[in-house]
């Protein structure tokens, strides 16, 4: 898949996991294929090419983390953006479900998010005798503050591995959350909206020398014929 179709699944990877939708590679008795879903006029899959729609049913039915790594994940995206009122945080908004498709659909990312999880417990279970989802914030934020907020005086060498690991996991984890509705609502998202334009501002017309036609003024900007749709003579005339 290229960076374009990529970026094309982000929103359905998200959206899948907030909403527990999720397309299932095997057809079974009961089951509905992803070419039926989109017939049925399933929205989130609308306008996808039959070889989209069987890349997202092989990825889907494939397992990328274990059940104790998507704990993992999930404790760690909640440290790296907690959730806030009322609209929730990263669980709520699927984020480590779209982790996992992200690591699924580009497999080069797989063995620095493998590798990343298993330091994150070894590094805990040495230094604390615990797993990292199971160990406390403070003890959680004095691993990963090392790896977040880089110490200049100590050998990027020595922690390029985790680094690395840390700045994929926390680019993953925004991107999903303000990818979803939830994030979205968060932002204050509201989409393209109509708005009311009433012509170029009357000192910008006179520092260029320009001026409306009267005329045109009362076709064009009037707001109260926003809603009329314009009619044009044979010439290309301005009606209304």
């Amino acid at each position: 898949m290229d960076r374009r179709k990529s970026l094309q699944t982000i929103i359905l990877g998200a959206g899948a996991g907030a909403t527990g939708i999720a397309l299932q590679g095997c057809k079974t008795e009961g089951d509905t294929s992803a070419e039926e879903a989109v017939a049925k006029g399933a929205e989130k899959y609308f306008g996808r090419t039959p070889e989209e729609l069987e890349r997202l049913e092989k990825l889907y039915a494939e397992a990328l983390f274990n059940a104790h790594e998507m704990e993992t994940i999930s404790v760690l995206s909640t440290v790296i953006l907690p959730p806030k009122e009322p609209h929730g945080g990263p669980i709520e908004a699927g984020v480590p479900e779209f982790i996992e498709f992200m690591g699924k659909d580009i497999p080069s990312m797989q063995t620095t998010l493998l590798g990343g999880l298993m330091w994150l417990d070894h590094k805990s279970n040495t230094e604390y005798g615990t797993e990292f989802k199971s160990a406390t914030l403070e003890q959680q934020k004095a691993i990963l503050d090392p790896i977040a907020f880089h110490d200049p005086e100590v050998s990027l060498d020595e922690q390029a591995l985790e680094i690395q690991f840390f700045h994929m996991m926390r680019g993953l984890t925004v991107t999903g959350y303000y990818t979803s509705k939830v994030g979205l609502e968060d932002l204050g998202y509201k989409g393209n909206q109509p708005n009311v334009w009433d012509g170029v501002p009357q000192d910008v017309l006179d520092q260029h020398g320009m001026a409306y036609d009267p005329a045109w003024i009362a076709k064009c900007v009037d707001q109260s014929k926003r809603g009329v749709i314009a009619e044009w003579d044979e010439n290309g005339n301005l009606l209304t």
